[in-house]
């Protein structure tokens, strides 16, 4: 069995000299006299000399701007740093350069949906496709500053959509087809929206979703928009509807070639808004997150060269929904000059191994998921190695949640031995990562494999100590380009500071706890906020989880400590068997003593109960907190939004558990470190 920080993988020497950063050490050395020996060194050197850094992105790159900017960064204090004041630019330019250099048959997206087959779309056909869409953007009034939102599948045309939309400086923002019609108008009414992209549906497991009823309750709810762009996704046939103001995609793209030459980007200020994200919503109103053009850019340009190591010819494929910021993360390849790939539809239908066949089919570089799926291909004995042709795999990533060591094996032995295998955690808030991969390293068992560069990351304790191999809170201590620039309609700054900046004052708290060894790998434990606290000592829920989901029983798990004054607390699993399964003495008292002998007593739930599912968001997070409020006795309606659920339905168990319940029996420190049980 694998243990924690074990080592599994050290990259090739060719490998690791070939390597985009590689190279860009090199340049540094030549052209800017930094010497750094390793990547250490230039984390280093990049958290340092912040503005140094920075800049060197921007020459590095050759960052095309109408006008010099006048200073890299005008202050240190956040929030509210400046970045290359005086400069325009425009992020979709960027992305779209490659077309310059690219042949007739270069690739920018091969993309598959359960009503689509498997097809490509030329980065010259792509970019001819954007050119049409923005003009005729240009046509309909909208203008820089206005928002456009997008009710769309993964596919290209939402790309497409994306990319036209942020080259005529409006400010793009999306919602995927599954979100129900609250959670969107949530989301879209606090931007105000001139123009919606829709799909009239979707596929999902062989099951056709319509969404006709849905895109009219939002255009009724949302007075501002003046335009509709209504895509027939899913019957392509089918009488367009009666709508105010709506014109179809097919009608669009009927209109004259736009060249190059006669299309013209709009290169806009340094704190231009691109586009606008949310978070989950699970508790309250989404924060409308906004991050600006010369931010993300900079941040993308170092993040998909120097951390994930794409270039032409290279191939990104990350399973996400047009809801997730890892749909931005696809269509960022695209600066590189690489091709990504787009599914929409069930990652297991009809098949489990339908991503590993599509990677393959695809020629996939890079191969992306979230553990959770990662965690149910290894449960199903998938060995996609064995089964497919992935020999041009270099990379596998896991992002959206902590990965175990037993994640990390399972790729080794499953799928090929020489294989960079890693995992990133960032946020919706900075549409990156904060720590997450880099090509020279080694790969440890469990272990995310640096601190992203330009991105001063620590563990702090409570009172802001340093913390070096022990759990602390992950805080950033200097500004970096993609924070966002504020959050919508927050006039003061006040959400925005009360978010990330109450806690540590000029000190970005991002809300997860992270422990950072001695070598500077990492580990992620989940939310701050979801994180387990028994009298002083902090536990990582995800501990718990990799612990109690190796039980040959349980399919999934959850876990929550709710807290009472005086030293009282009540801490209970649930857990979702797996079938044919039940939940017996023998079973409970297994995984008693292997939190107590893999992790510590105070690792030990109260209660272990059976559940027929666990919630999860529309983004694949379990809902910890929510199920926390609602066992404390906060109502329903306050403590999560259904909406904001992949399956609403979990979140009832615990709505009646919380009312009807005898068991909230409440243990007391000195009974804990007594070792009384309950």
């Amino acid at each position: 069995m694998v243990s924690e920080g074990q080592l599994l993988w050290e990259p090739r020497a060719e490998f690791a000299a070939d390597a985009n950063i590689t190279h860009f050490m090199k340049w540094l050395a030549e052209t800017r006299g930094v010497n750094v020996d390793d990547y250490e060194a230039l984390r280093q050197w990049s958290v340092t000399d912040i503005e140094a850094f920075w800049a060197s992105i921007w020459d590095y790159f050759a960052v095309e701007s109408s006008a010099p900017y006048r200073q890299v960064l005008d202050h240190r204090a956040m929030p509210g740093a400046k970045w290359f004041e005086g400069s325009r630019v425009n992020y979709a330019e960027h992305l779209l350069r490659y077309e310059r250099r690219a042949k007739p048959l270069d690739v920018a997206f091969h993309h598959l949906t359960e009503t689509r087959p498997l097809q490509t779309l030329g980065w010259h056909e792509l970019a001819g496709k954007v050119r049409i869409l923005a003009t005729q953007l240009r046509a309909f009034g909208i203008k820089p500053g206005d928002r456009v939102v997008s009710y769309m599948p993964n596919v290209p045309e939402t790309a497409i959509a994306m990319i036209a939309t942020i080259a005529i400086g409006a400010v793009w923002s999306s919602a995927a087809p599954e979100f129900g019609v609250k959670t969107v108008i949530e989301r879209f009414a606090q931007i105000e929206p001139k123009l919606l992209f829709a799909a009239d549906g979707y596929r999902f497991a062989g099951k056709d979703f319509s969404r006709e009823n849905e895109v009219r309750a939002i255009c009724e709810a949302l007075p501002t928009l003046d335009h509709v762009v209504w895509l027939p996704y899913l019957h392509e046939e089918a009488a367009t509807p009666d709508m105010n103001k709506l014109v179809t995609w097919p009608a669009l793209m009927t209109h004259p070639v736009v060249t190059q030459e006669q299309f013209k980007f709009e290169r806009v200020e340094h704190d231009h808004p691109i586009w606008i994200l949310f978070s989950s919503g699970t508790t309250g109103l989404p924060k409308a997150i906004v991050h600006s053009h010369v931010g993300v850019l900079l941040e993308h340009l170092k993040l998909m060269h120097f951390h994930l190591g794409l270039r032409p010819g290279s191939n990104m494929f990350f399973y996400s929904t047009t809801g997730w910021m890892m749909f931005n993360l696809l269509v960022a390849a695209l600066l590189t000059g690489s091709s990504a790939v787009l599914y929409d539809g069930n990652p297991a239908y009809p098949t489990q191994d339908l991503l590993w066949k599509l990677a393959a089919d695809t020629g996939a570089t890079m191969f992306g998921a979230s553990p959770t799926f990662v965690q149910i291909m290894e449960r199903a004995g998938l060995k996609p190695g064995q089964q497919f042709d992935l020999s041009r795999l270099e990379c596998v990533m896991a992002a959206g949640a902590p990965s175990t060591p037993e994640t990390f094996d399972w790729f080794y032995h499953s799928v090929k031995t020489d294989l960079w295998v890693t995992s990133q955690s960032g946020g919706t808030e900075i549409c990156s990562g904060f720590v997450g991969a880099v090509p020279v390293l080694p790969v440890y068992a469990g272990e995310i494999q640096t601190r992203m560069l330009g991105m001063d990351v620590h563990s702090w304790s409570d009172g802001g100590e340093e913390l070096v191999d022990e759990v602390g809170e992950l805080v950033v201590t200097n500004p970096f380009p993609s924070m966002p620039i504020k959050f919508w309609n927050d006039t003061d700054g006040k959400r925005y500071h009360e978010s990330y900046f109450d806690t540590f004052p000029g000190v970005w708290r991002h809300g997860d706890f992270i422990k950072i060894n001695k070598r500077g790998g990492c580990y992620i434990y989940g939310r701050s906020d979801s994180t387990l606290n028994r009298f002083g000592v902090r536990i990582g829920t995800a501990e718990i989880y990799r612990a109690v989901e190796q039980e040959p029983e349980i399919a999934d798990s959850l876990i929550v400590c709710c807290e009472l004054p005086g030293g009282a607390f009540f801490m209970p699993l649930f857990l979702r068997l797996k079938a044919g399964f039940a939940l017996t003495d023998e079973v409970i008292g297994r995984i008693n003593r292997r939190l107590r002998q893999d992790c510590s007593p105070r690792h030990v739930p109260d209660r272990i109960y059976a559940v027929e599912a666990i919630p999860y968001t529309l983004t694949g997070k379990k809902m910890e907190v929510p199920v926390r409020k609602i066992l404390m006795g906060w109502p329903m309606e306050k403590a999560a939004s259904r909406d904001a659920m992949s399956n609403p339905e979990a979140i009832d168990y615990f709505v009646k558990f919380a009312a009807e319940s005898t068991d909230y029996q409440w243990r007391t420190a000195e009974q804990l470190l007594k070792g009384a049980s309950i």
